[in-house]
């Protein structure tokens, strides 16, 4: 696992400013939720940990080395750092076994041989050891997200994100994502993920992060920050969120 560090992180669209200086630390093993209003940054956040998108300015550092430099190949970060995102983008002419498999034998250059025993142990992990071989159309959406899941920590990376994993689905499969990440939070992986399951945030972060107008506003302890909020936007969130 590693310790991913933000410094000043700017990310502008045009003329619109959608991270405004964002600084975060996340110590090896922490699981940090970022909350806050659509609109507010917390998916191009994400997008910019994972080189999806250039920032502006700022810094960003993996175990110490900064891996927002100009030039840096973001495949190799990409294989550290894994994402889920709210569209589950399985290949839907892939079975899930196949979708899994995809990017280690390409980034790794492993044979399906090799690989099978291990992704055959975490579909067993996740529940889904008699789904590898259904096609997407065949699978829940609960089950489409765990398989998406399963193909991130198919890569070993030290990092994931997960950018509203749970938004898409239906209101009985929420759970069973949930649970999956309850997993892996017990496994020791670092974590960041954007969401509005705030029972989640309060129950399994180690940190939650307000953010607002693309700065985070405040963040602690889930405790602290939902029982105890200090700044009044946060107050005007929660008081809409928790309802």
């Amino acid at each position: 696992m590693a310790k991913l560090e933000l410094r000043g992180v700017v990310k502008r669209f045009g003329q619109v400013t959608v991270c405004d200086g964002i600084s975060l630390d996340v110590e090896k093993g922490q699981t940090v939720c970022l909350i806050g209003a659509s609109g507010a940054g917390k998916s191009t956040l994400l997008r910019c940990i994972n080189l999806l998108e250039p920032i502006e300015d700022g810094e960003i550092f993996l175990d110490g080395e900064d891996i927002s430099v100009p030039g840096l190949d973001p495949q190799g970060v990409r294989a550290r750092i894994g994402m889920v995102f709210q569209s589950y983008n399985l290949f839907p002419h892939m079975t899930a076994l196949e979708n899994v498999m995809l990017a280690p034998r390409r980034v790794h250059g492993k044979s399906r041989a090799q690989l099978l025993p291990e992704i055959e142990a975490l579909f067993q992990s996740f529940d889904l050891g008699d789904r590898m071989h259904n096609y997407p159309d065949q699978l829940s959406g609960g089950q489409q997200q765990r398989v998406a899941i399963v193909r991130a920590l198919a890569m070993h990376p030290e990092v994931i994100l997960f950018d509203e994993i749970t938004s898409a689905l239906d209101p009985q499969l929420v759970g069973e994502v949930l649970d999956v990440l309850l997993k892996l939070k017990k496994q020791g992986m670092t974590m960041i993920l954007a969401t509005h399951e705030m029972g989640f945030a309060r129950q399994a972060a180690d940190k939650v992060c307000f953010l607002k107008d693309g700065q985070i506003i405040e963040e602690g302890a889930p405790k602290e920050l939902f029982d105890a909020p200090k700044r009044a936007e946060t107050k005007t969130f929660l008081a809409r969120a928790l309802k």
